[in-house]
C-alpha cells in the first residue's frame, strides 16, 4: 500500500495536539528491522500510517524509512511530519555513553535533513538497561536492591545532563522515555530523574504499568512535565505474566500485549481529559509494540491503528 488520494485528511493538530503514528506499531523497530522477514517496507507502513490519517509519525531505527533527501521525499509524499526518533544510552556509564552517542547524532542528523516537517520531532531518550534488568520487568517498583547504586546515579545525572545539553546545542528539545527492563522503569526511578534534570518526560502509558505505576496518577504528579506522549492500552493480567514469566521483550511482543484503545484497562478518556486540561501541544504518538509473524498479523496491526485513530478522532483529536 501506498500514500493515495484515499488518505483522510485531517489538519496536522487538532485542538491542542497533534497525533502520530509509529513504526513499532506496525513491527518495525530495533528488535526487528534487518532480522524479521515480516518486516514491512518503508512505503507500506507510511502508506498505512498516513492511509489510517495520522499527521506525522516516529523515526524508527534510523534509515529503516530512508535517509536524506529519500526521506524527506518520501514523508512529503505521504503528507507527515516527524515526531520523535528513539534511542536508549547508558546514561551511568561514561565510557560507554561515549562510544554510544553517535545513535544520538544519527537521529538528530535525520531531523536536520528533514528541515521545517522535523521542527517539532523530539528525540526520545531512554536508559539502555541491563540483561538483568531485562530479565526482571517491573521488579524494581518493590525491589530496589536491583537499581542503580548512589554512585551510579550520579553517573547517570550527568550523563543525562551531558545528552540533553548535546540535543538543545542542535536545536531540538529532547523528551525521557521511562522504559520496561531499563534502570528507569519504576515510580521511584522516574522521579529520581525528574528531580535532578530538567529533561521534560515521554508519558508512556504501557511502559508505565509495566514499570508498576499507575498512567493517571503519573499524570497527576508529572503532568507538568510531560512533552511528548507514547498512548496505549493493555490489560493488567497480561502484564503481570511479563512480569511474572520474566520473558524477553521479543517474545512479550510476539503476544500482542497491547490492545486497540479503549479495549484494556488504561483509563484513555481519563487520560485524554486531563492532557486536553493542562493544554498539552506536543506530540501524542499512538503505539502498540509488536512483532509481527504472519501476513495475517500485518493486516491485523493495519487495521488496529486506522480504529485508534478513528477512536481519537471520535473524541476530537
Amino acid at each position: 500500500m501506498s500514500a493515495s488520494s484515499s488518505r483522510i485528511q485531517d489538519p496536522p493538530s487538532v485542538g491542542h495536539l497533534a497525533v502520530a503514528g509509529a513504526p513499532v506499531s506496525y513491527g518495525a523497530f530495533e528488535i526487528t528491522v534487518g532480522t524479521d522477514a515480516w518486516v514491512l517496507g518503508a512505503l507500506d507502513l507510511l502508506g498505512y500510517v498516513a492511509g489510517a490519517g495520522y499527521a506525522g509519525i516516529e523515526l524508527g531505527p534510523v534509515g529503516y524509512l530512508g535517509s536524506n533527501d529519500e526521506l524527506t521525499e518520501r514523508l512529503a509524499t505521504a503528507g507527515l511530519d516527524m515526531a520523535g526518533g528513539y534511542v536508549q544510552l547508558p546514561f551511568s556509564d561514561p565510557r560507554a555513553l561515549e562510544l554510544r552517542i553517535g545513535d544520538l547524532d544519527a537521529v538528530m542528523d535525520a531531523f536536520d535533513a528533514l528541515g521545517p516537517a522535523a521542527e517539532r520531532a523530539k528525540p526520545v531518550l531512554a536508559d539502555l538497561g541491563s540483561p538483568e534488568r531485562e530479565r526482571n520487568p517491573g521488579v524494581a517498583a518493590v525491589d530496589r536492591s536491583i537499581g542503580l547504586t548512589d554512585k551510579a546515579w550520579q553517573g547517570f545525572q550527568d550523563g543525562l545532563s551531558a545528552t540533553v545539553a548535546r540535543c538543545r546545542e542542535r536545536g531540538y528539545e529532547p523528551t525521557f522515555h521511562p522504559h520496561a527492563g531499563t534502570f528507569v522503569e519504576a515510580d521511584w526511578e522516574i522521579a529520581r530523574v525528574l528531580e535532578s534534570s530538567d529533561v521534560g518526560l515521554c508519558y508512556d502509558t504501557g511502559h508505565l504499568i509495566i514499570g508498576g505505576a499507575d498512567p493517571l496518577q503519573a499524570l497527576e504528579k508529572w503532568g507538568d512535565r510531560v512533552n511528548h506522549v507514547h498512548l496505549k492500552d493493555t490489560s493488567h493480567d497480561v502484564v503481570a505474566r511479563y512480569r511474572s514469566d520474566g520473558v524477553n521483550a521479543e517474545t512479550y511482543y510476539e503476544g500482542e500485549p497491547f490492545t486497540r484503545l479503549g479495549e484494556g484497562d488504561v483509563d484513555i478518556p481519563a487520560i485524554l481529559a486531563r492532557l486536553e486540561a493542562v493544554e498539552f501541544n506536543q506530540w501524542l504518538v499512538v503505539e502498540q509494540d509488536v512483532v509481527l509473524r504472519s501476513p495475517e498479523a500485518i493486516q491485523r496491526v493495519a487495521d488496529s491503528q486506522a480504529y485508534n485513530r478513528a477512536y481519537l478522532r471520535e473524541r476530537g483529536l
